[in-house]
């Protein structure tokens, strides 16, 4: 499980994305990006399903992510299938990476981005602005809310997956949800639970503590 969730991580910070760069979802793109840039900090729940044929695995956790995107900062919080208990965390600084799996009582650290399980969760509201085709292909009607559809297609042939949608809120310009398609069948889907909100953040929230978390094994790769 720990690598399936590394994987669906690695989907969304590794490939260059769309079959089209269609001028419709340009403008719905843009505008999303745009929204989220006017916060310093965002904070947001989400839900984060996994629908893997290949390994018959279909389950749904629940998560926390705060970021400050123009810095580069980020802290992922996973919880166990079912229940509110911490299973992995990821925290960066834009500098140090740490990724923490509290049943191996393990922290792997990495410099950001050179991570085998490098994941940076703010390229979700920018992801199309490189490496990626687009296209808009309607709305759909969730919840009595009416959202956008954009597909996003990788340009890079050897991509381990081959389409992203995202679903944003005609409405708001936030992202609702997130959906990548691999190539064996599987998705995994990040949904918001609600709007992203702006926060404050200490300097501390990006960081991992080895102090506070006694009888961790810090495992250093840098």
């Amino acid at each position: 499980m720990k690598k399936l969730i590394i994987y669906a991580a690695l989907l969304l910070s590794s490939a260059n994305v769309f079959a089209q760069k269609d001028g419709e979802a340009k403008k719905i793109l843009d505008a999303a990006a745009a929204k989220y840039r006017t916060f310093t900090t965002i904070k947001t729940d989400f839900v984060f399903t996994i629908d893997a044929q290949a390994s018959g695995i279909r389950q749904s956790q629940n998560g926390v992510l705060i970021t400050q995107p123009k810095a580069n900062k980020f802290k992922i919080t996973l919880y166990k299938p079912g229940s509110a208990d911490l299973q992995q965390e990821i925290t960066s600084n834009g500098k140090t990476q740490w990724t923490y799996l509290k049943t191996e009582k393990e922290v792997t650290v990495n410099d950001a981005g050179k991570a085998a399980d490098s994941f940076n969760p703010a390229q979700l509201f920018t992801l199309y602005q490189k490496g990626y085709k687009y296209l808009f292909t309607g709305t759909q009607k969730i919840g009595g809310k009416l959202y956008q559809i954009v597909d996003l297609t990788p340009e890079d042939s050897k991509a381990s997956f081959f389409k992203i949608r995202l679903a944003v809120d005609k409405t708001s310009k936030q992202i609702y949800s997130a959906t990548i398609f691999d190539n064996t069948g599987g998705k995994y889907t990040y949904t918001l639970r609600g709007a992203a909100t702006t926060t404050d953040a200490p300097e501390s929230t990006f960081i991992f503590d080895a102090k506070t978390h006694p009888g961790v094994e810090v495992v250093d790769l840098r």
